[in-house]
């Protein structure tokens, strides 16, 4: 199965902490690159999430994103009863000292470090969090498989035009080569008296030679087979399916190049257009 590099996932996480919801996006990329946009408390998940990705994914653009808030814990709230103790005796001799106003108990209980609330457990939360990013990643695969499937459709389709206009080709030839011996046979048969027989069936044979596109053919032939072979065998082929672009675009240009009929450049323009389309969404496979 092959995969595409474009897909989204996202997944909601609520427990009693709170409430997270991470996001994931990618689009194509030559190699793998992340992004991570973590909250500062969890900066330090971010090598172990780099390389949950690395070990699952091999190429494109990966964004992830994650969402997070704590719950209020007021039940949980504690005071410091030995500072407080110290606030409140300060505060009482201050006041048999200058005689200023009474003692607020709001006032001391916003006094820095009087209440404390107890914090989370943290590598609980951080558990929960990794947990849920698997299953979102699991999700963002699958999506990614989906596409790829798509892609692998549309590119069998153009695989089949292209033997299509292979087959075309191959069947029309014997014809246009045989028209084409004629034509040059009946060019120098008004100069053949000042020609040698010999040379003249030497020049008619190696211009059938340079238009002769049998091998052309039989590399586009191959080239399809290789293509469906690694569509057939799936995981990281993108950089594959590329290379074999390349390769079908230059038989294409030769076919284009020893054309002698309209119906062979014909045929080499449709081989540009399916190739074309068929890089484009190679582009975006992993």
């Amino acid at each position: 199965m092959i995969h595409s590099m474009t897909a989204y996932g996202r997944g909601e996480l609520k427990a009693d902490w709170g409430t997270a919801s991470w996001e994931i996006r990618s689009v194509n990329q030559r190699y793998l690159e992340t992004y991570l946009r973590l909250p500062e408390q969890l900066r330090g998940l971010e090598p172990v999430l780099r390389e949950r990705l690395r070990k699952r994914l091999a190429r494109g653009k990966v964004e992830v994103n994650l969402r997070f808030e704590l719950a209020q814990q007021v039940d949980t709230l504690t005071m410091n009863e030995s500072l407080a103790q110290q606030l409140v005796d300060k505060a009482q001799k201050l006041h048999t000292m200058a005689g200023i106003g009474q003692i607020q108990l709001v006032d001391l209980l916003k006094w820095p470090g009087v209440l404390e609330s107890g914090e989370q457990d943290m590598d609980q939360v951080s558990q929960d969090l990794l947990t849920k990013f698997d299953e979102v990643v699991g999700d963002f695969i699958d999506a990614r498989a989906s596409e790829g499937k798509a892609l692998e459709g549309m590119i069998q389709q153009r695989l089949d035009g292209i033997s299509e206009q292979s087959a075309f080709v191959r069947e029309r030839m014997p014809e246009i080569l045989t028209w084409q011996r004629q034509k040059l046979h009946d060019r120098l048969a008004e100069i053949k008296d000042e020609l040698d027989p010999a040379r003249i069936e030497q020049e008619l044979i190696l211009q059938a030679q340079k238009v002769d596109v049998a091998e052309e053919l039989d590399r586009l032939d191959a080239h399809v087979a290789e293509t469906r072979k690694i569509l057939k065998k799936g995981g990281a082929c993108g950089r594959r399916l590329d290379f074999m672009m390349q390769e079908f675009n230059r038989e294409s240009n030769t076919l284009a190049s020893k054309s002698i009929s309209a119906d062979i450049t014909a045929a080499a323009v449709e081989l540009k257009v399916l190739i074309e389309q068929m890089r484009e969404q190679i582009q975006n496979i992993e």
